[in-house]
């Protein structure tokens, strides 16, 4: 990806994507919200946060010890206050009245598919029929080589964004006009993923072209939520039928480049693992554990090579980190790496750490993440 060697942070994480026995385990990157934690990880004054939010959320990822980092958002905390999340403008998923997208008012399923069929997909018609390859490429590249750029040599910056694939539209249409519509028009939300994977294809052949032809590192996370506490969102036969299909068959340029595939889970999703594996996934991050997600069983499967899942393990954000004691985050972390696959684990949170955590359990969290770097599990 650049000329300079990597790091021995970053090196750690090349091996850990490998499959190669480290001596230490790799920590990811973490979204850490509350401004006045990040400010003292980062050793900066208070409101430095909000002045300088790139130099001060990358000085706290490293003093968090993180060894990788996908999704890159130094801004993303400055949606939080302390009391949690601070957006005004209500969206399709957090609270809005009325949906209006393309003056079309989204207030029933029929709605829904009147938008898919008269602008949604026009559109996206003319976006492959349109597609630019090289310029994709080149777009990819450019990204990934500034963000590792601003990272350094002893940081790595993994993919994050530019591989796709057909996802649920709730987030425009809203959750009950979208699944009313899934469940009422099948063919219709068939229709829409094909229509989607066609476009992914072509994205992700040029995604696995930047990876192959700039040398980017060979792993990359899908993110989407699909299921909730009680399970997947939809059916999971239906998907089976109109999901799993075109899915895998978008991402078959990823796996013939030779980039693993992350899958991020949210919820009880272990309804989805085998399949996920099936079609090609290769490793698994943002267990929630509370909600059935069986960590110890997900990581003695292996992929559909023979190989050993890719593991990122984190403490859990929803229930150990805000309601625990250090002794129980310590306890998490053991476990997690007790555990875990013997090669191809990473150590962080299991999701962004939202305000409200005792800083005691912060610390307590730092200092096991980096004795389990510098020590492994000797």
């Amino acid at each position: 990806m650049n000329r300079q060697l990597p790091g021995p942070g970053a090196q750690l994480a090349l091996d850990t994507i490998g499959g190669q026995p480290t001596g230490g385990i790799a920590t990811t990157g973490m979204n850490v919200m509350e401004h006045a934690h990040i400010e003292r990880l980062a050793g900066a004054a208070p409101g430095d946060y909000a002045r300088e939010p790139e130099r001060v959320y990358l000085a706290a990822q490293r003093a968090l010890g993180a060894c990788l980092i996908d999704q890159w958002i130094p801004r993303n905390p400055l949606t939080m206050g302390d009391a949690g999340y601070e957006g005004k403008d209500k969206t399709a998923t957090t609270g809005a009245e009325t949906v209006v997208l393309d003056g079309v008012a989204i207030d029933s399923p029929e709605a829904v598919c009147a938008h898919l069929e008269r602008v949604v997909w026009p559109g996206l018609r003319e976006r492959i029929a349109s597609f630019d390859a090289d310029a994709r490429v080149a777009e990819i590249l450019a990204g990934e080589r500034a963000t590792q750029a601003l990272f350094g040599p002893d940081l790595l910056k993994t993919g994050y964004g530019f591989v796709d694939f057909p996802k649920f539209r709730y987030g425009a249409y809203g959750y009950a006009n979208y699944f009313m519509a899934y469940a009422l028009y099948p063919e219709v939300i068939e229709s829409d993923f094909a229509l989607q994977a066609r476009f992914a294809l072509l994205r992700n052949r040029a995604a696995a072209r930047a990876c192959v032809e700039g040398g980017l590192p060979p792993l990359y996370r899908l993110d989407h939520d699909m299921a909730d506490s009680r399970g997947t969102l939809v059916d999971i036969r239906s998907l089976d039928r109109i999901w799993f299909p075109p899915f895998a068959e978008c991402i078959e340029p990823m796996l013939d480049a030779g980039v693993r595939l992350m899958w991020h889970c949210d919820g009880n999703l272990m309804a989805m693992v085998p399949r996920l594996i099936e079609a090609g996934v290769s490793g698994f991050q943002g267990f929630q554990y509370e909600d059935g997600m069986d960590y110890e069983r997900i990581c003695g499967l292996a992929d559909r090579e023979g190989r050993t899942l890719l593991v990122k393990a984190g403490v859990s954000v929803t229930t150990t980190l805000p309601h625990g004691r250090p002794a129980d985050v310590r306890r998490q972390l053991d476990w997690l790496v007790e555990a875990g696959p013997r090669t191809g684990l990473f150590l962080g949170a299991s999701s962004s750490i939202a305000p409200g955590v005792p800083w005691a359990n912060i610390e307590a969290l730092v200092d096991g993440l980096w004795h389990y770097r510098r020590r492994g599990r000797g």
